[in-house]
């Protein structure tokens, strides 16, 4: 018994030297801290959350259960012609290599040419097989394969591309089918929770889930002469094959196609780009229509605005659009805005940068008209614009026609003078002035200078020479000329499909 109570006394003894220890160590921490007190202080800026939780109560099954049955799967195919190799793959932008699963050849085509195939993802836009995908993926396949949802196969063909802002839009024969509904890509907020939908390597109906990024992303990738990039940057996991797949919103209704992938390594590393489906729904419907996008232009060089160049340039603002030069037979220029104008709106749309003013410029077709808010001498003013196409007009642009192929060509022509002609030996020609993204630039090492004294054979001596010269042109032309002041001539083959 003795022994018991020996041993409870030394446990209540170890427990009281214990406590008091703890309580000598915690007065020292504290005192060491005592011009800094703990108080209940918060931030003056801090507001308790008005939800319970950061993700939806009802999770993504919504969005997931309406938008997965209208993201198909595409495979595309591309004759190559088989010279000893492999595709050229400057006709893809980088970003986009990663971005569209590609596969090796796939055998040989009729003729010895090989097939190029990959894939990439759709989505169904309407009950009659209409389905909307990038033009990376789909433009300029020879053969295309759609495979739905439910494990449907179809052959598609293509409806109308558009290199200016990577939309495609491709038609399976088939009625009755399920398709997706389109959001305002303008009421798309930054942080809002957004849902993606694909075909990321060959994993068909994949589905993550991010926040809006950014908006009115401009990364430069478009291969275009007349670019228009203000995409819907998101940190939702997008991965090669998602090119061409849906954007949602919680509702399951498309704000934007996911085009690229910002990344180190060709896998998803947090930034991906979709265009807005406001963008995607004009384009869509220029090409049902035309087989070709009508877009308006304002004739002019721009730039971005930020606070050093306002500093350079003595500007009142550090947001909007700068205009730097006007095209002589441009809308802009015939509107009365000059040099050195700011742009603020266009209608009622706020332009702070260059992708907000092209977005808003590139919904509108030739011959409409819009209302440019500018900012001259310190002073606002609204000028009606009416728009005009490529050339200078308001006419609509016809699939096929001259203005289109110059168009697509991607570079600027000018007729050479009667002293430049002679003193080069020739009766005339047309002068490659500039060489901008396009068939010129991705097809043949063509130089800016190169006068054209030929296409397909026939003489050539005026820009209009030239043009008409592309009123029928079917499949490629041969461009003959030379370099100035270089007495061999030189040929370069141009694929106008």
């Amino acid at each position: 018994m003795k022994k018991y109570l020996y041993l409870l006394f030394v446990a209540v003894l170890g427990g009281a030297i214990a406590l008091g220890g703890a309580k000598l160590l915690q007065e020292e921490d504290l005192g060491r801290f005592d011009d800094n007190p703990v108080t209940t202080a918060k931030f003056t800026n801090y507001t308790s959350p008005s939800y319970t939780t950061a993700v939806p109560s009802e999770g993504f099954t919504t969005a997931a259960e309406r938008v997965l049955p209208v993201v198909v799967h595409i495979r595309a195919s591309k004759q190559v012609e088989n010279s000893g190799r492999q595709l050229d793959l400057r006709n893809i932008p980088a970003p986009f290599r990663d971005f569209f699963e590609r596969q090796g050849p796939q055998g040989q085509a009729p003729g010895g040419d090989q097939m190029q195939q990959g894939t990439g993802s759709g989505v169904i836009i309407s009950s009659d097989g209409y389905i909307v995908t990038n033009n990376h993926v789909a433009g300029d396949a020879s053969e295309l394969q759609v495979t739905l949802h439910d494990g449907r196969v179809y052959d598609a063909e293509v409806v109308g591309a558009d290199p200016s802002t990577d939309i495609a839009v491709i038609k399976i024969d088939d009625a009755a089918l399920p398709h997706i509904n389109f959001a305002n890509s303008d009421d798309v907020r930054v942080g809002e929770w957004v849902v993606a939908v694909g075909n990321p390597f060959n994993l068909a109906s994949t589905v993550t889930a991010g926040i809006v990024s950014a908006k009115g992303r401009s990364i430069n990738i478009l291969q275009d002469q007349a670019p228009i990039e203000s995409f819907i940057q998101t940190d939702a996991v997008v991965n090669p094959g998602n090119s061409g797949g849906a954007l949602v919103n919680l509702n399951g209704d498309l704000i934007g196609i996911n085009t690229a992938i910002a990344s180190p390594t060709g896998v998803y590393a947090g930034y991906a780009f979709a265009v807005p489906s406001n963008i995607a729904a004009k384009v869509i419907k220029d090409l049902k229509e035309f087989g070709v996008v009508q877009r308006g232009y304002l004739g002019a060089i721009i730039r971005g605005i930020d606070g050093n160049f306002a500093k350079e340039n003595d500007l009142s603002v550090n947001e909007g659009v700068y205009i730097q030069e006007l095209n002589e037979d441009g809308a802009a220029a015939a509107a009365g805005i000059k040099p050195g104008d700011v742009v603020l709106y266009v209608d009622e749309m706020q332009t702070k940068t260059s992708s907000a003013l092209l977005e808003a410029i590139g919904r509108k077709r030739p011959g409409e008209e819009v209302t440019l808010t500018v900012l001259r001498n310190g002073n606002e003013r609204e000028i009606d614009v009416v728009l005009r196409n490529r050339e200078g007009t308001t006419d609509v642009v016809k699939k096929g026609t001259p203005a289109q192929a110059l168009a697509a060509m991607g570079a600027t022509f000018e007729t050479i003078t009667k002293e430049e002609a002679r003193a080069e030996g020739i009766d005339g020609g047309v002068r490659v002035k500039a060489v901008g993204p396009g068939k010129l630039a991705q097809q043949t090492e063509i130089r800016e200078g190169f006068i054209i004294t030929r296409v397909d054979k026939q003489k050539v001596t005026t820009k209009e020479d030239l043009i008409e010269k592309l009123e029928n042109v079917e499949g490629g032309l041969l461009l003959e000329g030379k370099y100035p002041g270089q007495r061999r001539n030189e040929y370069y083959a141009i694929g106008m499909q």
